[in-house]
């Protein structure tokens, strides 16, 4: 079998770094790259979980359009929202969110979203997966932002052996180098949507199938 190296990491991102060219960039590292703006990269966050990226994409540029700042959004009508997020996931909910998110920011940060995971948490419906990428793209602050892709493939390819995202996290902070933390989400979720897929992934396409155990891999391509 064969067995994952850390020291081979570096080769790993080098690789994967290059294939990324190749691929669509995840919806919320396109946002923060054209905009540098942490409040957008919160908001598209928020819309991205469990929603196909080209929905999250265009959903946000709609949103967007007609508020691009928590006292502006506040200003548009519940319904309003609603039907600019329509049809990413939980949209109903996501609304609600949306508009709380905006209040406390509005109320108590002056309208600046946070820069540290620790006070992100505290708002309903921000979890560490948004924390983390919210500090690491709106800020560019180190943080390791696990989602399922990362979870995934850090598994599968025996670099390390958990159970859950938060763990993952724990993890990765301890062995993965730092100065790959900010672009290991979007490099990993771009390569899980292209090539790792969680079913049958395309191994034979892979450009990093030589370092990886395959760990669960019943079937691949």
């Amino acid at each position: 079998m064969k067995r994952f190296q850390s020291k081979n990491i570096p080769k790993v991102v080098a690789i994967l770094r290059e294939e990324y060219q190749k691929w669509e960039m995840p919806a919320v590292t396109n946002t923060a790259k054209r905009s540098r703006d942490p409040f957008r990269v919160l908001i598209s966050t928020i819309l991205s979980l469990r929603t196909k990226d080209e929905t999250t994409r265009e959903a946000s540029k709609r949103l967007f359009k007609l508020a691009d700042n928590p006292g502006d959004m506040l200003k548009l009508s519940h319904k309003k929202v609603e039907e600019a997020i329509y049809p990413v996931g939980f949209y109903k909910t996501k609304t609600t969110t949306i508009r709380e998110v905006c209040r406390i920011l509005l109320e108590k940060y002056d309208s600046e979203v946070p820069a540290e995971i620790d006070e992100l948490l505290k708002f309903k419906g921000v979890g560490r997966k948004t924390a983390n990428l919210v500090v690491t793209l709106g800020y560019g602050k180190p943080g390791v932002c696990v989602d399922t892709h990362v979870h995934r493939i850090s598994n599968r390819w025996g670099f390390i052996k958990t159970k859950n995202p938060y763990d993952t996290e724990i993890e990765l902070r301890k062995l993965l180098p730092k100065k790959y933390w900010i672009e290991y989400n979007s490099i990993l979720v771009a390569f899980g949507q292209q090539i790792c897929r969680p079913v049958s992934p395309k191994c034979t396409l892979c450009a990093v199938e030589k370092y990886c155990e395959k760990v669960g891999v019943v079937l691949s391509r």
